[in-house]
């Protein structure tokens, strides 16, 4: 084990099989482990064997405990750092205390593992190149819609982190604003007993949550089509006129309706139109 470092180590995010063999090893030989909940982590070293100094890391001590860290790190000790579940720094605590680690010189060491991000993307069937990791939309209905409408011409998939108890009004807003055609994959409880991939459409996710209250547990990753590129929009010049003309009057959700009525185009197609008529405005 060497010296002076800090090892960010990923943790299962259910299944404690998940665990790699090096994470393991990193756990059992550093000096102390840096945890986001030391109750929780108590359980996960317990389950393997293992007994350590816990030092407490979260959102509300980040920056306090990296200097910490340091003064243990610069007295030569070896640190694991790690979350309730997942990999640190992703939507969880960690990156303040990597890069304050960093920036006084000390060694960092990744441990990768388990991520619900790309565990989400692997089953998720999606065949686009590249996407944009958002992680967890603001818990404020307007400040999330603003969000949403930077998000709504990025031309690849867009996965985003949700609680339970916003799920329904994040995935309203998610219709509303980025187009309910879109495809949409929902992965909740991942590796865990209840674990559930659920693929539809935007726009019928709402009905499909609701039509069981058990759907509507524990921790979701969603994963939202990608934008079409202008290239792949297919609307007639006739449909783009009266669209342009309808923007001009309307908001965009219901020119893009009245559009699609009057001259048949698709409305994916009319949405996706829209938002970059919109965007060079």
């Amino acid at each position: 084990m060497t010296q002076a470092t800090l090892y960010v180590v990923a943790t299962p995010i259910g299944n404690l099989g998940d665990i790699t063999l090096r994470a393991l090893e990193v756990l059992k030989d550093v000096d102390a482990i840096a945890a986001e909940d030391t109750r929780h982590t108590s359980g996960l070293l317990s389950h393997f064997g293992i007994s350590k100094k816990l030092i407490a890391v979260h959102e509300h001590n980040e920056q306090q405990s990296a200097q910490l860290l340091l003064t243990r790190l610069q007295a030569g000790e070896s640190i694991a750092l790690v979350t309730d579940a997942g990999t640190p720094g992703i939507s969880d605590p960690g990156a303040v205390v990597v890069q304050a680690l960093h920036n006084a010189g000390i060694k960092v060491v990744p441990v990768p593992g388990p991520s619900a991000v790309i565990a989400a993307l692997s089953a998720s069937g999606i065949t686009e190149n590249g996407f944009s990791f958002i992680g967890f939309l603001p818990a404020s209905g307007s400040q999330r819609r603003k969000a949403l409408t930077a998000y709504q011409a990025i031309p690849h998939t867009l996965v985003f982190y949700e609680a339970p108890h916003r799920i329904v009004e994040s995935i309203v807003d998610m219709a509303n604003t980025l187009g309910g055609e879109r495809q949409l994959t929902i992965a909740r409880e991942l590796t865990k007993t209840f674990e559930t991939i659920h693929r539809c459409a935007l726009s019928d996710a709402q009905a499909w949550l609701e039509s069981d209250t058990n759907q509507q547990r524990g921790e979701f990753v969603l994963l939202v089509e990608a934008a079409l590129k202008q290239a792949d929009v297919k609307v007639s010049k006739e449909a783009e006129q009266t669209l342009r003309s309808l923007l001009a009057e309307l908001p965009l959700k219901q020119a893009v309706k009245l559009a699609s009525e009057i001259t048949d185009a698709k409305k994916n197609d009319l949405y996706q139109l829209a938002l970059t008529l919109k965007n060079q405005d």
